[in-house]
């Protein structure tokens, strides 16, 4: 496998939860100003414990970017992040596949 292999499936696993992809969601249609993890929380209806183990999972992940700004922490979309993985999985769309060789 190669880095960007590795980092693909590392971002669809963490996707891979439905409470993460929720999140997730919810932070694209928040567009580039993102949330403040409270109004993340208020929105899903999520214990704050809970989304801080989803949120550390996506940043993990590189899917969202968090910055400090005080005691709040504004939460974001890394949308090119995201893109890339897109891109990465359909890069080979259509090229065809090989025919396997047949034993005889």
């Amino acid at each position: 496998m190669n880095d960007q292999t590795d980092s693909a499936a590392i971002a669809l696993a963490a996707l891979g939860h439905p409470a993460r992809l929720s999140v997730f969601r919810l932070l694209v249609r928040a567009g580039p100003d993102g949330l403040l993890v409270g109004e993340i929380a208020a929105h899903l209806d999520m214990p704050l414990s809970t989304l801080a183990h989803h949120l550390r999972s996506l940043k993990l992940a590189g899917l969202i970017v968090q910055t400090r700004n005080g005691r709040e922490v504004e939460t974001r979309a890394d949308t090119a992040a995201m893109r890339d993985v897109l891109d990465f999985l359909m890069s080979e769309c259509c090229k065809g596949v090989p025919a396997l060789a047949k034993e005889t």
